[in-house]
This record gives C-alpha cells, sequence and structure tokens, in this order.
C-alpha cells in the first residue's frame, strides 16, 4: 500500500467514490494501490454507476462495453465537452453546421449570407467562404455532403419580386468552389436533400385555396448548366394535397440497407437477442434486474382519411353541397371548415393509394424512404410523413412529370403518418439511418383546434422523441434537459445531430446538449451566450462536436481523452528550441 493512504472498509471507500468528483474519482487511482482492487469490483462499480448517473436498473450495461468501471470512464472520458477553439469568422447568426462524410471538411451557414468550408485538421481552419448575396439570397439556412464529398448542397433563402420570399438550393463543386446549378425551393424550409451522389430533393408549393394547397417534390440532377438539352435534369417525384394551411418541410432520406445491422440497437430486448449468439461473461450481472422489459409507449397511428361508409367521394361531395344549399342536415361550418371538408371528399378518389409493404424485409434492399414534416389540423408542422422511394425512382430519366397518372390518381398518398402532438423544431437521423430523432415542444394534453391558423400554446420544455424505422414504432422515453421559448409564430428550426453514442442538440436557453443513447441521460451543457442553432458530430471522431450559435460563433469541443492525446502530440517548446540551436551549430 502508498505511503500515507490507510486501509479503509469497502464501505466508506464506496460512499466516499460515490460523491466524489469524475475527476478526484480518477485522480484517486494514480495514487492508491486500494484503488487497484476497488476497480476491479464490478459489483460496487454498477452500484456506483446506476447512483451517479440516476439510471433505472431496467437498462441493462451498454452492449459493447466491457465492465462497469470502463462505462463509468466511458461516459466521463469520452464526452466531447472541453472547448478547444472558437471560429469568429462570421458576423452574424450562425445557423447550420455539417462535416463531410470523410470528417475533413465542414460547412456552416449564417445570416451573413455566406456558406464557410473548413478544413479539419490540428487547428480548425477556413478553407473558402461563397457570398450568396449576389444570387438575390437573403441568407445562407442548411448545407450538405453528398455521398463522395465531391459536391455541397447549400440551401437558403431567396428575396423575389415585390420583396416576396422563397427558397433555393445551390450546388458548390468541393473541386473548385464553382457554383454548378440553383434550384427553386418553396417554401425555403423545405431546406432540400441529397438522394444520391448527383440527385437532389427540392420542393414547390402551388395553392389550391385559402387553407389548402399541394406541395410536390422534384429530383434534379446536379449539373443542370452542363447537361446536354436532350436530357433530362428535372423530374417530378410526389405530389402530396396539403390540408388546414399545412405544407410539406424539412426534407431527408433514410437508406433502409443497414436496418439489419445497426450501430446500437436501442430495444433492450433486440440487444439481448443479438448477444444473445455470443455471450458475454459479465461479473456484475448476478441479478436478474438487466433482463427486465421495458415499458414502450403504444405504437404511433397510421393516419387514414374519414371513412365515408362506402360512399364514393363524387357522391359525398355533391351530398355536401345540396345540404349546403337545402340549408338542412348538416351544422353551419365556417368557411375554413368547408374548405377543409370539400379537399378532404375531393382527393378521396384522387390519390394513388399507399405502396403495400413499408417495411423493408430484404436487408440488401436498395429502398429509401423520404420523410419530412407535415401535418393535417393547422399550420404548425406536428406529423411526420414517410414516403418510399422506389429504385426506378431515383434518376431523372424518364418523363419530366414522371409515371403517366389515372385520374385517381392525382396525388400520392403517405406511406405512413406519425403524429407528434406537438410543434416538431428538429429531426436528425442515427449515423445507421436505423433510428429517427425528432425535437418536438408538445402541445397541452386533451386540445381542441378549431381554427388552423391559431395553433395551440407550445411548451417550453423540448422533448426529443426516438422512432424505430423499421418498426415505425417509438423507443424509450423522451429525452429532456434543453429548453425553448419562442411562440408558435416564431418558432424556428433547431438542428440536432446524432453520432454512434452520443445524441446532441441545440436550444434557446444558451446551451448546447449531450446525451446518451444507450442509458437515456443527459451527460454535459455547453455554453454559448445566445441561442443554439445547431450541433454537429465528426463522423469519423464522435469525440469532436461543433456547435453554431446566435452569437456569431463556431464553438470547438473535445473530449478529455482527445484534448490529452492532442497535447501529447504537439512537439514541446524547449525540443524546437534545443533543435533550432543544434542546427545553428552545426
Amino acid at each position: 500500500m502508498d505511503a500515507g493512504c490507510p486501509r479503509l472498509p469497502d464501505t466508506v471507500l464506496f460512499e466516499i467514490f460515490l460523491y466524489l468528483d469524475h475527476t478526484d474519482v480518477l485522480s484517486v487511482g494514480l495514487v492508491c494501490q486500494q484503488w487497484r482492487a476497488v476497480a476491479r469490483d464490478e459489483f460496487l462499480w454498477k452500484e456506483l454507476f446506476y447512483r451517479y448517473y440516476r439510471v433505472s436498473r431496467d437498462v441493462p450495461r451498454h452492449p459493447g462495453a466491457v465492465s462497469w468501471y470502463d462505462e463509468f470512464q466511458r461516459l466521463y472520458d469520452t464526452i466531447p465537452c472541453v472547448e478547444v477553439q472558437a471560429l469568429k469568422e462570421h458576423n452574424d447568426q450562425v445557423l447550420h453546421l455539417s462535416f463531410s462524410h470523410s470528417g475533413c471538411l465542414f460547412a456552416s451557414c449564417s445570416k451573413d449570407c455566406t456558406v464557410k468550408i473548413w478544413s479539419n485538421e490540428l487547428d480548425i481552419s477556413l478553407q473558402h467562404s461563397s457570398n450568396m448575396r449576389p444570387y438575390n439570397w437573403s441568407y445562407t439556412q442548411f448545407s450538405q455532403f453528398n455521398s463522395d464529398d465531391s459536391l455541397l448542397l447549400v440551401s437558403g433563402v431567396f428575396v423575389g419580386p415585390h420583396n416576396s420570399s422563397s427558397g433555393e438550393i445551390a450546388v458548390i463543386s468541393l473541386e473548385n468552389f464553382t457554383l454548378l446549378s440553383r434550384v427553386r425551393n418553396k417554401p425555403y424550409d423545405v431546406f432540400g436533400c441529397w438522394l444520391n451522389e448527383t440527385n437532389l430533393i427540392s420542393g414547390n408549393l402551388h395553392r389550391i385555396g385559402r387553407i389548402t394547397s399541394c406541395s410536390v417534390l422534384w429530383l434534379n440532377n446536379a449539373f443542370q448548366g452542363i447537361e446536354s438539352e436532350n436530357v433530362n435534369v428535372v423530374k417530378r417525384l410526389f405530389k402530396i394535397q396539403n390540408l388546414n394551411a399545412s405544407t410539406i418541410r424539412t426534407v431527408m432520406v433514410a437508406d433502409c440497407s443497414r436496418y439489419d445491422s445497426p450501430d446500437l440497437l436501442l430495444d433492450y430486448e433486440e440487444q439481448l437477442a443479438a448477444s444473445s449468439t455470443c455471450p458475454v461473461f459479465d461479473l456484475g450481472s448476478d441479478s436478474e434486474e438487466e433482463e427486465a422489459k421495458p415499458k414502450l409507449p403504444p405504437e404511433p397511428a397510421i393516419q387514414e382519411l374519414p371513412d365515408a361508409g362506402g360512399v364514393p367521394a363524387e357522391h359525398g361531395l355533391q351530398q355536401l353541397f345540396d345540404d349546403i344549399m337545402e340549408g338542412h342536415g348538416r351544422p353551419a361550418m365556417t368557411e375554413t371548415q368547408l374548405e377543409t371538408k370539400v379537399a378532404e371528399l375531393f382527393v378521396r378518389n384522387r390519390t394513388k393509394p399507399p405502396e403495400p409493404n413499408l417495411l423493408p424485409t430484404d436487408s440488401n434492399s436498395k429502398t429509401k424512404y423520404l420523410i419530412f414534416t407535415t401535418g393535417c389540423l393547422t399550420y404548425s408542422p406536428h406529423q411526420i410523413g414517410i414516403k418510399r422511394i422506389l429504385p426506378h425512382q431515383m434518376t431523372t430519366a424518364g418523363p419530366v412529370l414522371g409515371e403517366e397518372r389515372r385520374s385517381d390518381e392525382f396525388f400520392d398518398s403517405l406511406d405512413h403518418v406519425i403524429d407528434i402532438h406537438g410543434h416538431i423544431i428538429g429531426m436528425g437521423l442515427s449515423p445507421d439511418h436505423r433510428y429517427l430523432y425528432v425535437n418536438s415542444r408538445a402541445w397541452p394534453r386533451d386540445c381542441i383546434i378549431s381554427d388552423p391558423m391559431q395553433p395551440p400554446p407550445i411548451a417550453e420544455e423540448i422533448d426529443l422523441h426516438v422512432f424505430d424505422l423499421k418498426t415505425m414504432k417509438e423507443v424509450k422515453r423522451a429525452l429532456r434537459a434543453h429548453r425553448a421559448y419562442t411562440p408558435n409564430e416564431e418558432c424556428f428550426f433547431i438542428f440536432l445531430d446524432v453520432s454512434r453514442d452520443f445524441v446532441a442538440s441545440g436550444a434557446e436557453d444558451r446551451h448546447g446538449y449531450i446525451w446518451d443513447r444507450h442509458y437515456n441521460i443527459c451527460l454535459a451543457k455547453l455554453q454559448h451566450d445566445n441561442v443554439v442553432n445547431s450541433v454537429a458530430f465528426s463522423p469519423v471522431e464522435q469525440e469532436l462536436l461543433l456547435t453554431a450559435s446566435d452569437d456569431t460563433t463556431i464553438k470547438v469541443w473535445r473530449s478529455p481523452r482527445a484534448v490529452r492525446i492532442r497535447q501529447a502530440r504537439r512537439p514541446r517548446p524547449r525540443k524546437l528550441l534545443f533543435s533550432w540551436l543544434m542546427n545553428q551549430k552545426s
């Protein structure tokens, strides 16, 4: 035993370690031999873990963990919570961050109307900046690298005639930073996204009535300016009716090919089944508490049009008009309610039915999901729509307006709808595209919406929901910690990001937040001087996180372990000076 380190009973040691700070706990291990024996006590570390992090005992150990001690150390040492750099090249609010797939570059968008491309080296440095004001943009709001990191999609707000605001998407070559093409995007908060290496998805909106519209989603070739006039550069993907002032926004694409081999299973029963083929000896699992079944929330319902009892839509529409003209049979309806009812009856026999068997059964499936926010009750986005994209739809070849449609297939139906019961303010996919994370601000329980232009008040607390896209079910309980304060009409998007083990989000309370995906616990708060709009993990190094804020800065955060490693790699000044003196002598 080391000098000055008295022998203490294990119970006393446990109570000391339980209330010590992380740093103190780990420093004790460097000076006290008794700590080495404690570090091997799996039962003690299991108890410490559950009590220190306040994790429910129904939650088993992370499937990739070797021991409870390693888990305790992982959640201290690998969280990117140490600020190592602040980038101040933007001169207005920074709205969005995105990494290239290789992790070598990242892009930032800002209210200063520039998109900046940064090099992620030992110290992050600015590589290029594009000003979009010459193209009548008001600001840049979103960016995404294509799958081979050769092109960058940049989405922004475009100021058109009479100061009308719409959206536009620009494609920038990362070889020489030239602008390749521009595509209109309406409304601007569709954002846009890549479908594959050379094709991107944009939106357009056509008004049908005061609160009824049609959203059209288009597939665009990134190289429109240089393609032959004999080759299609655009094709219509889907045409979807919107009711009660809702529109399609925030499109993203999920690849189904990895659903059977995810990076991390969030369902504990699935974890147990997956690990049963390769048993792991767990020194701390001497009880059956870890095998308890977690209670899952009910499956989100698929939204369907109201049933008319087998009456054809045309007859129902005619009957509605007859009743109105004769003044009987129905209670008085407002103009808004009448428009919605007519639109529902019209669309019932004018919509292509959903694709059968939405859930992929083949692990090698090339199917992709188009995911977006939508609604059916009010203009604020409160539902997630999912539409399957089939392989033959993933190219601009063929008719510009898509496949020939019959009169009863004027609109496309959604294959699945998830109701959030609140205002959706952010979405993000896990790296394997198996799980969808959704930021939302809840409506009051049992609220009734009578006017689509007057949505219910929204909570200040942000709920972070998790949905399994393989089963279309919500998994785990919603995460909480972050807050937002703006009302419905001023509510804006707060971008989140997901790594293999963590999920991070911005918030209006001047902090970014990091949670552990497996244990559902908040691990860190990252401070800014204003609203945090966006976060981004490096796709190849989850111990590196970026945060962007209204305070005009981008902050770079690394884990304590990464900071130690990087400091060890840096040459010491004395050695450099000694080498210089030796060279001078020679």
